[in-house]
């Protein structure tokens, strides 16, 4: 059997590629497409000297570093994938991969981490944080934007199965493609986290520092708790905002990007990992858990699939008030979570459930198919 497995581009090695490097080991003789590939060399591992097969915007100036800005074309770009001697095609989708043109004797798999989200629900504040709210490229933007709907609407019909990463994209799929989808969580590596013994006195929040996951909050919210101590991990263009928060506050700590050892180390003694974003799905929060660590998270998105009563905390809106509310909540149920549950809930989540889960639905595709 012929596979071709289908990603937007390599640009880091992050959480959609951890999903590609499951997909290559599970069927090992499949060829990869992608629209552009940048991936440094120190992040190809997982790629195992395999060829990569890159689209004509590879080739265009300046693509190795503003490749984003053909955004436009990338619809174009992976419907000239030549994919017709492929008896399996898997996407790999948060763009455009899963617009690539298969024929009715090819089963296409598409594993969606999100519908385009800057496209979708999100266009205004994609809109407002590149300052396009106005003017001549803000048309232009918009414009484009809503041929991206049409398109990214359209080409749903193109997958056989739709497979989302969560009940919350599985929702998104619903609401802006119309289709039905089988939930599969993606592959988190809970083994390199083990189990935390002696905790300490400390909350911890380890995130990117962009506007979305509501670090700032976070912040705010400990800065009315003076006598609880907040150690804070991370790094990106909202740092200045975070550091605002926490001007002054003692019982805050800025820790900002730390060694993996050490931000495993600071989780498995926390009292509790608190998380603010909407995220959608929350790798953070299963290697938190694996750690043996209870949740305080928001109650949307993928944490409503992670946190369960027994692990952890939601609180229902991105507020100081509703945070400050939840840690209160949580002190007074702390002693119920148990580190082992946590570490329990944590492994529903594991690569070798995803690979099996993942493995058996296309598997049972394929005899379905054979059998028709």
């Amino acid at each position: 059997m012929k596979v071709a497995i289908v990603h937007e581009w390599l640009e880091s090695y992050a959480g959609s590629e951890r999903v590609v490097e499951q997909m290559l080991l599970l069927w090992p003789q499949a060829d990869l497409f992608v629209v552009c590939d940048v991936l440094p060399e120190g992040e190809r591992g997982f790629l195992k000297g395999r060829p990569v097969r890159t689209s004509f915007i590879q080739k265009l100036p300046f693509a190795r570093k503003h490749f984003r800005k053909y955004l436009s074309l990338m619809p174009i770009a992976v419907e000239q994938f030549d994919l017709s001697g492929y008896d399996l095609v898997l996407s790999s989708n948060h763009a455009v991969a899963k617009g690539v043109i298969t024929g009715p004797g090819q089963l296409h798999v598409s594993y969606v981490h999100s519908p385009m989200r800057y496209a979708w629900d999100l266009q205004h504040q994609y809109l407002r944080q590149a300052g396009l709210e106005r003017g001549p490229m803000s048309l232009y933007t918009r414009w484009l934007l809503h041929r991206m709907r049409l398109w990214d609407r359209s080409t749903a019909s193109r997958v056989d199965s739709v497979v989302a990463n969560s009940r919350y994209i599985a929702e998104r799929i619903e609401k802006v493609w119309r289709c039905p989808s089988t939930v599969i969580h993606p592959p988190v590596d809970v083994e390199r986290f083990t189990l935390g013994e002696a905790r300490e006195d400390h909350y911890l929040i380890a995130a990117r520092m962009v506007p979305y996951k509501r670090v700032e909050l976070v912040v705010e919210a400990f800065r009315g708790m003076p006598d609880r101590r907040l150690v804070v991990c991370g790094d990106g263009p909202g740092a200045a905002l975070v550091r605002a928060a926490a001007a002054g506050a003692p019982n805050i700590e800025l820790r900002g990007r730390v060694a993996q050892a050490e931000l495993v180390r600071l989780t498995r003694t926390a009292r509790a990992f608190v998380y603010a974003a909407e995220e959608d799905f929350g790798i953070g929060m299963v290697e938190a858990q694996a750690c043996g660590t209870p949740l305080i998270a928001f109650g949307r998105g993928g944490a409503r699939d992670i946190v369960r009563p027994e692990t952890g905390i939601l609180f229902p809106e991105q507020s100081v008030g509703a945070i400050t509310a939840a840690v209160q909540r949580f002190e007074a149920v702390a002693a119920s979570i148990r580190p082992e549950a946590c570490r329990e809930n944590a492994l529903r989540f594991s690569i070798a459930a995803f690979r099996e889960r993942f493995h058996a639905h296309v598997e049972g595709l394929l005899a379905e198919r054979a059998a028709a």
